[in-house]
């Protein structure tokens, strides 16, 4: 099959370097879509992605689609044959818009109606046909922001500046926004020449002659290569965050790494703060001895070659020293307020317009804190400290630094609440009451912390949905998904008894108490544990449990997500295990049946078998230790309390009609069902649970 090789180029101006992983994502998914739709194999398709331009090389493209039959369905037979037997004007028409004749007609039923149809030749389509509709896939990326230039209407995310589209050495015509495609392209702004290219093979090589690296991934090696070889031989350490590495990858064409120095004088602030300088103003990374020490250097990249790169050193310390200059300012001038004057100007930062200001939601998370600390039965000492952090969490936000580093929130709280002289308790719960901040983040390490965290996210959450701003779809402004997820995630890592939907009616009440809420209790409140039970479900996924399992589990109420996991993988652990296959059926036959009764009072006087008598007394010799199993969170106990139920459920039902004539008997064996029903669901729903036999596999 003859094939061809082609090319895409799109010139722009500098693009956001934020917007560009996902442009590339799209640019690779739309194409590989466009050329399923297209019907033209191909054998490979590379992406490239710099500043000034995104790309698509297509080898091996096939030059034509394959011919093919297409089945066209017309109108029902009661409308394309007449009383008679005789094609109607709807079946002519139809066979005539298909280029067919009614004698190509044939009859099939759909759904119980018979339809007429034709079978249609489709000629393949050429790739002169079919290329220059690559066009609507540029114009179909989505971008977050976008502009309009010159008098053209297209909006876009950078003006275009030029195209290329080549299928080998031809040129495949299409315009947009008044540019039309050609086989020119540009390198480096500053660096670089323009460029012809005369096969989309060369495209790479080309620009790489003229100082541009089209591959994301070697503009990427190129940069960690800079830098492992200055680790090497200064003998620093170089961390590498990976979102600035990505960034600065997105930022230039052709990277050279290189270093700068800063004074020393600037080392007595504290290093979260440079760091953050460096790498939110300056794009640098920041330099450190083997024990963490930050050094007065940082590397940067340059967007060129290493020519004159001690100019564009100093030319860099230049600008940072000013940058540090500023921060060492606003450290300073932090340090002359107290922490109580701050707190008062918390009463001018709004928190949002129905919740009131930071203040009021302080003043709420210290009431959420006194509740969490007494149902965690937390010494004095503890209650002390709670109180402490949560009264003085947010003092931080008012200062100069966090109003320059927003992410430095919490930080700054710990470090100026240490030089204030509060508790070293107190000033690191006021850190960790942010943790965590993402899906990854490290969890708070202390007790103080940890309850300052959940007090200050789930006021957000309940607050939240009290006044109707609930999450849906892509839209979470507040991070209530987040937020409730860290929730969770402290809860099992500090192994507590905290019961979710206790706290989270308690937090609703003070919310009802202070007329804020905008919703019924009873609807919010569902709302709610169906929004954890989500959050816990994303949990378990994440954790290799698997759908069926996280259904059973989450049946129970979510009072103690620890156990709630447990029960999981316990089940995942028994999954494959014939035993706990005959302890499923069984207690499954009980939790299918018990779904008619009516009602859960067990007479014993009612019963007629042995086996009736035998199934009651070994739920009341099981019951208390179950129950007990369940208290102390321990999930295998729990599940081991309920196996000597089995034997007496399979004799139960194999010599009882459960279904008697008699309505009291029948109502009576339902109720004996029921309330062993009761019981097992308090573990989960195992009628959702799909056992899976492991298969042995010889040769």
């Amino acid at each position: 099959m003859k094939t061809t090789n082609v090319l895409f180029e799109v010139g722009l101006e500098e693009m956001p370097a934020r917007f560009m992983n996902d442009t590339e994502k799209q640019l690779k998914n739309k194409t590989i879509d466009w050329l399923k739709n297209i019907r033209l194999a191909y054998q490979n398709l590379t992406i490239y992605i710099t500043p000034r331009r995104f790309a698509v090389l297509i080898e091996g493209l096939a030059y034509k689609q394959a011919d093919q039959e297409e089945e066209a369905k017309g109108p029902a037979m009661k409308i394309a044959q007449d009383d008679a037997g005789n094609w109607t004007k709807a079946a002519i028409g139809f066979s005539k818009g298909q280029g067919k004749s009614v004698d190509d007609l044939y009859v099939k039923e759909v759904n119980g109606t018979n339809y007429i149809f034709v079978n249609k030749f489709l000629k393949g389509k050429t790739q002169e046909e079919l290329l220059q509709d690559f066009k609507d896939i540029i114009l179909s990326l989505n971008f977050p922001k976008n502009m309009r230039w010159a008098d053209q209407n297209l909006r876009y995310i950078r003006p275009i500046k030029w195209l290329v589209a080549l299928q080998d050495e031809k040129i495949i015509p299409f315009e947009i926004a008044g540019v039309h495609t050609s086989n020119v392209s540009f390198g480096h702004r500053f660096l670089g020449e323009k460029i012809t290219i005369n096969t989309p093979s060369s495209y790479a090589k080309l620009l790489n002659d003229q100082y541009v690296i089209a591959e994301t991934t070697k503009r990427e090696k190129m940069i960690t290569d800079g830098i492992k070889q200055l680790e090497q031989e200064k003998g620093w350490k170089i961390p590498v965050d990976d979102d600035l590495l990505t960034e600065v990858t997105h930022l230039v064409e052709y990277p050279t790494v290189f270093f700068g120095h800063f004074s020393e004088q600037f080392l007595h602030i504290p290093q979260e703060v440079l760091i953050t300088s460096m790498k939110e103003h300056q794009r640098y990374f920041p330099v450190q001895t083997e024990e963490n020490q930050l050094l007065p250097y940082f590397i940067g990249v340059r967007n060129g070659t290493s020519d004159h790169i001690e100019t564009v050193a100093r030319g860099n310390e230049k600008v940072l020293r000013a940058r540090l200059q500023d921060a060492q300012f606003f450290y300073e001038e932090d340090q002359k307020q107290s922490i109580d004057h701050n707190l008062k100007q918390l009463d001018r930062m709004v928190f949002q317009e129905s919740l009131g200001t930071i203040a009021d939601k302080v003043k709420r998370v210290t009431e959420i804190c006194e509740i969490i600390a007494e149902e965690l039965d937390l010494s004095e000492q503890e209650k002390t400290q709670v109180d402490r952090a949560a009264k003085i969490s947010k003092f931080d936000l008012v200062t100069n630094m966090v109003n320059e580093f927003t992410e430095l929130q919490g930080t700054m709280g710990r470090k100026y609440a240490t030089i204030f002289g509060e508790d070293d308790v107190v000033a690191q719960a006021i850190e960790e009451h942010y943790m965590p901040r993402n899906a990854y983040d490290e969890l708070p390490n202390s007790v103080v912390g940890s309850v300052v965290s959940i007090a200050d996210k789930i006021d957000t959450i309940v607050g939240c949905f009290a006044v109707r701003l609930i999450p849906s779809g892509s839209q979470d402004p507040y991070a209530l998904r987040r937020q409730a997820l860290g929730i969770l995630q402290i809860n099992q890592h500090s192994s507590w008894d905290l019961n979710i939907n206790q706290l989270l009616e308690k937090v609703f009440e003070l919310f009802d108490a202070k007329d804020i809420s905008k919703a019924e209790k009873s609807q919010v409140l569902i709302q709610l544990e169906s929004f954890f039970k989500q959050r816990a479900a994303y949990i378990m996924k994440e954790a290799d449990i698997e759908a069926d399992i996280i259904d059973a589990v989450l049946v129970s109420e979510l009072s103690d997500f620890s156990l709630l996991l447990e029960k999981a993988q316990l089940l995942k652990d028994k999954r494959a295990d014939s035993n706990f296959k005959d302890k499923q059926e069984a207690f499954v036959r009980v939790l299918n049946l018990a779904t008619k009764a009516e009602g859960h009072i067990v007479e014993s006087s009612l019963f007629e078998q042995d086996e009736e008598y035998k199934l009651y007394q070994t739920y009341l010799d099981i019951k208390d230790y179950y129950q007990s199993a369940l208290a102390k969170k321990d999930a295998k106990a729990a599940l081991d309390q309920l196996t000597p139920l089995v034997k007496p459920i399979h004799h139960f039902f194999d010599n009882t009609m459960v279904m008697a004539d008699n309505e009291r008997i029948r109502h009576n064996r339902l109720a004996l069902l029921k309330v062993i029903a009761n019981e097992i669901n308090k573990f989960a729903d195992l009628t959702k649970v799909q056992w899976k036999q492991t298969q042995i596999v010889t040769d």
